[in-house]
Formats: structure tokens, sequence, C-alpha cells
């Protein structure tokens, strides 16, 4: 997987004949944040590869949602202001998520009340919820519920709101004020994007309203994301990292990403 870093020449032009396809990917990433675009020709050139090659490198980069292809060359997601959809959002990084989920049972109570928001991350999570214990389940996301519904050891609770039809998540004003009156064992939360300085953040401002009660809810707060959203910042800021007191990731997530993360209060977990 591919995460960058906004220098453009962070690799170096010297070493571009000999990378890796992941360090390629980097680089392409790394550029076309730099400077908003970047052309299939021009990499060619600059990577030393032919333009195949390039083309199949943006070809991974779109299908883990870092950049969107155009006539000839790609513009990354963030200019674009582009969030696949939850569909999409499943196969990205589903190995990866897959683990994270799996790591995340650990850190579910032996009973009482969890909160799960949306999103592709918190319903892999879902998907592998114990059947012995009993445990009282807030949701903001419809999959969830409906998949949690049939349950019998579990009571679930459906938040009310406005439904976002890009991820199935309710928001706005019903669901955070229903939030107000909530406490909870454990939140776990999702993020599009997430950096030290800026912390966690979403496209909208009906969502991160809502985020940011789910964050007040939580007795304990449980960050899942991959990897991939690390270093990146979307619109709407909802909390700092310094609220969580997990962060559960993939083993993608290098170890200066990792220390950063630490630094700034939460453990990290990558599976």
């Amino acid at each position: 997987m591919v995460e960058a870093d906004n220098r453009p020449d962070r690799l170096g032009l010297g070493r571009a004949a000999g990378m890796y396809a992941e360090e390629r990917q980097f680089e392409i990433l790394t550029r076309a944040r730099a400077r908003g675009r970047v052309e299939v020709a021009g990499l060619a050139d600059a990577l030393k590869v032919t333009q195949e090659t390039v083309r199949r490198d943006l070809t991974v980069l779109e299908r883990q949602g870092l950049l969107r292809r155009v006539h000839g060359g790609a513009i990354p997601v963030e200019r674009l202001g582009y969030e696949p959809r939850l569909a999409t959002r499943r196969e990205q990084q589903r190995e990866e998520k897959a683990r994270i989920a799996r790591a995340a049972l650990d850190q579910l109570p032996a009973e009482g009340a969890v909160l799960l928001d949306s999103g592709s991350t918190p319903e892999a999570l879902a998907r592998l919820l114990p059947t012995d214990r009993e445990l009282t389940v807030v949701t903001n996301s419809l999959p969830i519920a409906t998949l949690l519904a049939d349950r019998p050891r579990l009571s679930v609770w459906s938040l009310g709101g406005l439904v976002r039809g890009r991820t199935y998540a309710t928001v706005d004003d019903w669901a955070r004020r229903q939030l107000e009156e909530l406490s909870v064992e454990v939140a776990f939360l999702g993020t599009n994007g997430v950096t030290a300085s800026h912390g966690l953040s979403t496209p909208l401002p009906t969502e991160a309203a809502v985020k940011a009660a789910m964050v007040a809810a939580g007795k304990r707060r449980v960050l899942l994301a991959d990897h991939s959203k690390f270093g990146r910042t979307s619109f709407c800021r909802f909390a700092d990292l310094a609220d969580f007191d997990v962060v559960v990731t993939g083993t993608e997530l290098g170890e200066d990403a990792v220390a950063e993360v630490e630094a700034a209060g939460p453990t990290v977990v990558r599976a």
C-alpha cells in the first residue's frame, strides 16, 4: 500500500530506474499531491519506465482510493473532494481491514454498551462480534444495524437522522442529540484522515458533528483506521489523536508514523 508525505522529490530521480513497484507508486502519489496532477508521459520519462508501467501503477493507486484516473494522467482524490461509496471502500485494503477487525476484538468489554461508527472498518468489526456475550450495540450505520439485528444476545440500537446515500450513515442533529444522552463502555470510530497536527477529519460538517458526539459518549475510544488514512486530512476535523486510548491499524503503517501517533497519546496496535 502507498501513502505519502508532501515532499515532491523524497525518493530522488537518481533511484527511479531501480525502484520497487511500491516505491514507484509512492513517488507517483507524492508528485500528484504536490502538483495537483500527474501525466503518464511525464511520469514515464521521470521514473525511467514505460508508459504501460505507469498506467498499471495509476490503476493500483486508483483502486486504493488515492488517485482518480483522468485522460492522460491522474488527480489526487483530495483535490476532487472525492469520497468513495461504501461498496468501494469495502474492497479497499480489504485484507488489512479484516486484520484490524480481529485485533479490535480485544478492545471489546465483557458486557455493557459499545458504539460502532459507520464505515467499512467498523463494519468489518461488526461481522466478527462474538456470540457468547451480551452487549448493547449503538450505531449510526444502517448496514451494521441490519447485520446485527438478528443476533440473539445483542441489543441493537440504530441512531436516527439524515441518511447519507454514499455511506448509509445517519448524520445531522437528530443523531447528534441522541448521542449526547448516551455513555458507552467503548466507542469504536473510523475516519477519513488522521494526522498528528490536524487530528481526525471527515468530509461533511454533519458527519463530523456526529463523530465528535461519539467520541464524547465513549468511556474508552478506539480508532479503527487502515494505514492509508494516516497523513491525510479531510474537510472537517472532529477529534484529536489525544482523545483516543487505542489506535488499531495494519502492519503496513511505518514505524515513524507509529511513533508520531503514540507521541500524541494513544497506544498503537498493528495487526
